[in-house]
């Protein structure tokens, strides 16, 4: 007799579609050549979620191997951050900057800005 469970089955096909998708090629991309000589090599963030939940429904000992209910999914995030740059044998990383996405993010990427303006408020008042 099989001592795997149903929810071990999905979690296993699951895990297996992930391992098909991502690889390093998906973290550091293929080298792109332009018509100049110039390597452009892609580097990427990749996030991923997973998730998976199930339950037995025993009504019956006779019938306690055919209840299941259970599911799972994934989900993965791709986002370009950087190239790696390769011109007459120097290599450079050129990053990419993203946009903001909240309030919080907004505040930090600002806050050199700021420091900077009250610092000079701050000298001409003691002037």
């Amino acid at each position: 007799m099989d001592n795997k469970r149903p929810i071990s089955e999905l979690m296993e096909a699951t895990m297996s579609k992930l391992r098909e998708t991502i690889d390093t090629r998906t973290i550091v991309g293929d080298p792109i050549v332009t018509p100049d000589g110039i390597t452009l090599i892609p580097v990427s963030r990749i996030t991923l979620g997973f998730g998976a939940g199930g339950s037995e429904f025993a009504q019956k000992a006779s019938n306690a191997d055919k209840n299941f209910g259970g599911g799972s999914g994934a989900g993965i995030k791709i986002v370009p951050v950087a190239f790696i740059v390769i011109k007459e044998g120097v290599v450079r990383i050129m990053t990419i900057e993203a946009p903001a996405y909240s309030t919080m993010d907004r505040v930090v990427d600002s806050a050199p800005t700021i420091l900077d303006q009250v610092s000079a408020m701050m000298k001409k008042k003691g002037e």
